[in-house]
């Protein structure tokens, strides 16, 4: 009886973090370019982009930080190439525009959203560690 109680006390520790990894991820990236564009005015490209440049980003975060924290936990580390080079490929057109205004969002905001899947995945393990 006690396994399977740490086992769903597992469950619920994954759900959880996972939660907070899609979830609170995309503020975080807003939080990031404020933080930015206070600290760097010569960086123009992080104001506020205009609805056609990267439309569509939040939900793109949200997925993307999923499939990262999945691909951390279940060790698929070769998933979280493919993650990144379809999100490449994906914004390729809007990335390669003469402008260039979105390159710099997109670098940016996808080191946070990574890097923030990542932490979470690392404390998911770690709590589970001590459960365990």
């Amino acid at each position: 009886m006690t396994s399977i109680w740490a086992a769903l006390l597992d469950v619920a520790i994954v759900v959880a973090i996972g939660a907070a990894a899609v979830g609170a991820g995309s503020p975080l990236v807003r939080a990031v370019f404020r933080y930015i564009q206070r600290r760097d005015a010569e960086l123009p490209t992080l104001a506020p982009a205009p609805p056609t440049t990267l439309r569509g980003g939040t939900w793109i975060g949200m997925l993307e930080r999923l499939a990262v924290y999945a691909a951390v936990l279940a060790g698929w580390k070769e998933t979280l190439a493919i993650v990144l080079v379809i999100k490449g490929l994906a914004r390729y057109p809007e990335l390669s525009a003469p402008d260039g205004r979105g390159a710099e969002r997109f670098i940016i905001g996808t080191f946070v959203s990574v890097l923030f899947a990542v932490g979470c995945a690392a404390a998911a393990v770690w709590f589970i560690s001590l459960t365990g």
